[in-house]
């Protein structure tokens, strides 16, 4: 009956059976690492998402106005003050009273709009926006909103990134999220989900 080998423990000694394979897997261990160490920036470095998959019905909305929608945040703490966020968010379904669907997506982070278009006179400023006018069936008519930007936070502090939706008609009007205006018990009616995710990306 053969004699069972004796290793060197931590690392095999040279005259151990498996000291070639122990060397060979340090090597290349110390490779990865070297490779891993000299990417460039914009590695991913955590990521956080919400989904909301129940329905957001605003109170009346004035013209111009906008509210959050409840349940559609995610927080992030970078680990530099250097890093950015891309921030993805999906509105899969909304509607309004006005039948129009005239919405525009606002997304905030720490409670102040970021990343909105330009201001030009009495113009919304919002991130993403949404007008229909229907020839008819206006109750029936709903829409999909969606945007991705890249954000830099400057800090090293937890930020909660929040989804409002902005009234875009010219009266006050009900919003809806992941539903329709009507509603009706329905194959032909629809319930969607909607998203934030939150990337760290290394600068």
């Amino acid at each position: 009956m053969g004699t069972t080998p004796t290793y060197s423990w931590p690392y095999p000694e040279s005259t151990d059976p498996v000291a070639n394979g122990a060397q060979d897997i340090e090597d290349l261990a110390l490779a990865v690492e070297s490779t891993v160490s000299g990417l460039p920036a914009g590695k991913i470095l955590q990521v956080v998402s919400t989904i909301k998959s129940d329905t957001f019905v605003s109170s009346s909305i004035t013209s111009g106005s906008q509210t959050p929608i409840t349940g559609l945040s995610a927080s992030l703490t970078c680990a530099s003050a250097t890093n950015k966020v891309l921030i993805q968010v999906v509105l899969g379904m909304m509607a309004s009273t006005a039948q129009s669907t005239a919405a525009g997506l606002i997304i905030q982070a720490g409670g102040s709009d970021i990343l909105v278009g330009d201001a030009a006179s009495s113009r919304i400023q919002v991130n993403a926006s949404h007008r229909i006018y229907p020839g008819s069936g206006g109750s029936l008519v709903h829409a999909q909103l969606v945007w991705t930007g890249l954000y830099s936070p400057a800090s090293t502090s937890a930020i909660t990134y929040s989804v409002d939706i902005q009234n875009n008609d010219g009266s006050a009007q009900v919003m809806y999220v992941n539903r329709g205006e009507d509603d009706t018990d329905a194959v032909t009616r629809s319930r969607a989900s909607s998203t934030i995710t939150l990337m760290e990306v290394e600068a």
